[in-house]
C-alpha cells in the first residue's frame, strides 16, 4: 500500500539543484540580496520589522517588480511563465489570501491535503469550511497545506507559525522537517530565535544595510 502521507517524489538531495538568488533588489536606492538555498535544507531569515524580509520573499517568488534574478539550477525565473515559477518556488504569506469557498476548492490534491491535515492534528471537516469562518491559526496551517500539495521544490515561508500556540507550532515544524528530508528546500522568515535554532541549517540577518549570514 502506498503511504499517501508522503506526497513527494524521491529526490537525490546530493544531486538536486539549488535555489540561487543573485543581486535581487527592489531597484535603485535599495539593497541587493544574494543567497543560495540548497534542496533539502532550511535557511532562516530574521531581522527587525520593516527591514524587507517579506519583500525579499515576494521578489524571489516574482510577486513584486525588481532587478536581479533567481534561478533553480539553470532554470531562470525570467524564462518561464510566472505561474510555473510559483509552483516550483512557492510563497506562503503569514496571512494568505482565500478567494472562494469551501477550503477544499483551494486544494489541488484533496486526498493529500487530508493526510497533511491529520499530520498537523487538524480535523478533515475543515476542508468543508468557509475560510472567513475559521481561525487565523487554522487559515495559516491550511495555507501551508495548500502549498505543499502542489509539490513545490522550494517553499518561501513568511512567519509560518506566527498565529499558532506552542503545540501547533511544533507540529508545523515537524512537518517542515519531514518535507525537508524528502528534498524540499525551505526559506523561512521567523522572529523566533528558538524556532530558528530548531529548524535552520543556515541563518541570515536582514537589516537596512543588507543581508548578512550569521555564523555560529
Amino acid at each position: 500500500m502506498v503511504d499517501r502521507k508522503v506526497a513527494y517524489s524521491p529526490v537525490d538531495i546530493a544531486a538536486a539543484e539549488s535555489l540561487v538568488v543573485e543581486n535581487l533588489s527592489r531597484g535603485n536606492d535599495h539593497p541587493a540580496f544574494s543567497l543560495t538555498v540548497v534542496a533539502g535544507s532550511c535557511v532562516a531569515i530574521s531581522g527587525p520589522s520593516g527591514s524587507g524580509k517579506s519583500t525579499l520573499l515576494r521578489l524571489i517568488a516574482d510577486l513584486d517588480p525588481g532587478t536581479g534574478t533567481a534561478r533553480v539550477g539553470d532554470l531562470k525565473r525570467e524564462t518561464i511563465p510566472a505561474n510555473q515559477w510559483r509552483r516550483l518556488v512557492t510563497y506562503v504569506a503569514a496571512d494568505s489570501g482565500w478567494w472562494t469557498s469551501p477550503v477544499s476548492a483551494h486544494m489541488s490534491d484533496p486526498d493529500a491535503a487530508q493526510h497533511l491535515l491529520a499530520e498537523l492534528g487538524m480535523s478533515e471537516t475543515l476542508m468543508k469550511a468557509t475560510p472567513e469562518n475559521i481561525s487565523s491559526g487554522e487559515r495559516q496551517r491550511l495555507a501551508l497545506v495548500r502549498a505543499l500539495v502542489q509539490r513545490p521544490r522550494f517553499l518561501l515561508l513568511d512567519e509560518p507559525t506566527s498565529a499558532l500556540d506552542p503545540e501547533s507550532t511544533l507540529k508545523v515544524e515537524k512537518l517542515l522537517m519531514r518535507v525537508k528530508r524528502e528534498g524540499t528546500g525551505l526559506l523561512v522568515v521567523s522572529h523566533d530565535p528558538a524556532q530558528i535554532a530548531r529548524i535552520a541549517d543556515r541563518r541570515y540577518m536582514l537589516s537596512h544595510a543588507g543581508l548578512a549570514e550569521v555564523t555560529p
